[in-house]
């Protein structure tokens, strides 16, 4: 990897953490906490973001790597995507028995103590969605390393920033509960950047990996892919479409859909 190469790998880390901080920073300049109806319409554009980041910037240059390479006939180039999805969505279905589901959260009664652990349920979910974002990231930009030519540097750049958009309001959905559970605006902005250290890392974990094992990249693709699709289905969906005015939310999800879309077009 030689300097110019470095510098991309930085930026594409680095952006979707600033996007979570940025986010989290909401809580020095908003009082009081978050309105259900903005934490759906939050909740829905992000959902639309990672759905588009999947097919766009994960599963289609996963069949084109396949294509390019030649290692399977033309008809059956979605073979290792389709596996590798299937194996994402696996792994996320064996650590959702372990932290708990967003949509539970709604589920917790009113009150001091069960405010802060509806908030402490909300961080824990968050930060597990931030895995297979920063899985994301790791894997496009470790294509784009390769030299796959189904991966450019602009996809790679227009994922970090379409993941950086959508953890956004992520931030805001952490540190603004916590601010209102009584923690200060400096520790509840902590919480919310914390909650995205969890990417940079585990994109550097799947380059480094990704790397050593350049052939299983299409699979290492379509396995990201499924894991942000099951946080979609799994956890995000019940968010956005709970309660009065459900509407907000898949109204907020078709534009968070369409700005991905136009950014990985755009720029890849």
């Amino acid at each position: 990897m030689d300097a110019q190469q470095a510098l991309v790998v930085l930026v594409g880390l680095t952006i979707p953490l600033l996007g979570t901080t940025l986010g989290s920073a909401c809580v020095f300049l908003a009082r009081g906490d978050m309105g259900r109806t903005l934490q759906r319409v939050l909740t829905g554009f992000a959902a639309g973001i990672m759905v588009a980041a999947s097919v766009w910037s994960l599963l289609i240059p996963s069949m084109e790597q396949v294509q390019s390479a030649g290692a399977l006939p033309e008809r059956l180039a979605f073979v290792p995507a389709a596996v590798g999805f299937l194996l994402g969505t696996g792994f996320l279905l064996l650590l959702d028995h372990v932290v708990p589901h967003l949509h539970q959260n709604a589920e917790v009664a009113e009150g001091p103590r069960s405010s802060l652990e509806r908030t402490t349920k909300m961080v824990l979910a968050v930060t597990l969605h931030n895995v297979p974002e920063g899985m994301a990231v790791g894997v496009v930009l470790a294509g784009w390393l390769s030299g796959d030519a189904g991966v450019t540097v602009g996809g790679a750049l227009a994922l970090s920033i379409g993941i950086a958009i959508q953890n956004f309001p992520e931030g805001a959905i952490i540190s603004m509960p916590l601010r209102a559970t009584g923690k200060s605006r400096p520790r509840a902005f902590a919480g919310g950047f914390l909650s995205g250290v969890v990417e940079p890392v585990g994109a550097g974990f799947t380059i480094v990996c990704a790397g050593i094992a350049v052939p299983a990249l299409p699979y290492l693709l379509g396995f990201a892919a499924g894991a942000m699709m099951y946080v979609v289905v799994e956890e995000l969906i019940p968010e956005m479409s709970a309660g009065r005015h459900s509407d907000a939310g898949p109204i907020a999800f078709a534009c968070g859909f369409a700005l991905m879309m136009a950014l990985d077009v755009a720029l890849g």
